[in-house]
């Protein structure tokens, strides 16, 4: 029984640091020095990339860093009203996904 403890805790402990290490929120001075070292695109671009895939208005946007890859994750609602996700390599502007929210 004891060790069942100490084997769940450790999987329990182990996969919620691998989450923190797999996604990690940038920060907006982060991103600015990001974007002057020519790392990622401007944020403009990058919208303009989300609304050429998907037309609408933009409601939020985030960036985050997958497995050492910046994603600029940006949230459209459409004309009527539906919600979409875009996902954005943030150094080059490729779409990496593009889907209707949940």
């Amino acid at each position: 029984m004891k060790n069942a403890i100490l084997l769940t805790s450790a999987l329990f402990f182990g996969l919620s640091s691998a989450a923190v290490m797999a996604d990690d929120d940038v920060r907006l001075d982060e991103a600015n020095s990001l974007i002057e070292q020519g790392t990622i695109k401007q944020f403009e671009e990058l919208n303009q990339k989300a609304l050429s895939v998907q037309p609408g208005t933009i409601t939020d946007t985030d960036l985050d860093k997958h497995y050492g890859r910046y994603v600029y994750q940006v949230e459209i609602k459409d004309a009527q009203g539906q919600e979409w996700d875009v996902d954005l390599d943030a150094s080059n502007g490729e779409v990496l996904e593009h889907k209707q929210d949940d």
